[in-house]
């Protein structure tokens, strides 16, 4: 899986992997919810009772710099946020509860594409998925390296980020790098704006309360030598 990452909503061959091992444990196996979606099914004794169990599937755009025999076989493209290890780690579960069954009622093992961006749920959602496989209580998890192996970390209330997204676009005027005075410099105004939305989490959020703002990505039409507009 480390090897041959995917990202979001492309995970064909990641999908077909997990589908092809979930029918090798003998379980019921559904693909294509949400475009690259699989959910598996186990079911053990008369109990009314279904939990579903949840991993992500999708990778990143990151140029992977590890060297070792399963590094990322795709240019600029790994597994830099663990969910090779999620989607391995809910296998593992699969295996255990339908080599050992004892529990009484429905699993379903639920293996979600495009969580990065955020659309792999939405996608799975709007395709039927609560509809198609009711449950009484979901579970996820995700990895936490700076923990030591074999501990589980959780607490009362929230404990992970929920995601927003923003866009800001600024229009100034362009110039050649050497006449600045020509121009209105929307890269100054980015950075200002940019450091000013630190102040944020600093001074308008409640320090009891966790809150991250990163601006994370930067795009401008200019060159090396071209103020942009």
């Amino acid at each position: 899986l480390h090897a041959h990452p995917e990202t979001a909503l492309r995970e064909v061959s990641t999908a077909a992997f997990v589908a092809e091992k979930l029918r090798e444990m003998g379980l019921e196996v559904t693909e294509h919810i949400g475009v690259t979606g699989v959910v598996g099914t186990l079911r053990a004794g008369n109990g009314g009772k279904t939990v579903c169990l949840r991993a992500d599937m999708d990778a990143i755009t990151l140029q992977e710099k590890n060297d070792f025999s399963y590094k990322s076989d795709i240019d600029g493209v790994m597994h830099g946020c663990g969910h090779d290890g999620h989607t391995a780690s809910l296998l593992g579960a699969a295996k255990l509860l339908s080599e050992n069954r004892d529990f009484n009622g429905t699993i379903h093992f639920l293996f979600q594409p495009g969580e990065e961006p955020g659309k792999g749920a939405r996608a799975m959602l709007e395709d039927g998925f609560l509809e198609r496989f009711p449950m009484d209580e979901i579970y996820g998890l995700h990895n936490a390296p700076q923990l030591p192996g074999g501990t589980l970390g959780t607490c009362v209330g929230g404990f992970c980020s929920s995601e927003d997204n923003f866009k800001i676009v600024i229009r100034g005027q362009g110039a050649h790098a050497s006449q600045p005075h020509m121009a209105t410099d929307p890269l100054v105004i980015a950075s200002q704006i940019i450091l000013a939305l630190q102040t944020i989490v600093s001074r308008n959020s409640d320090p009891l309360q966790t809150a991250v703002v990163s601006c994370a990505e930067l795009f401008t039409d200019g060159g090396h030598n071209a103020i942009p507009g």
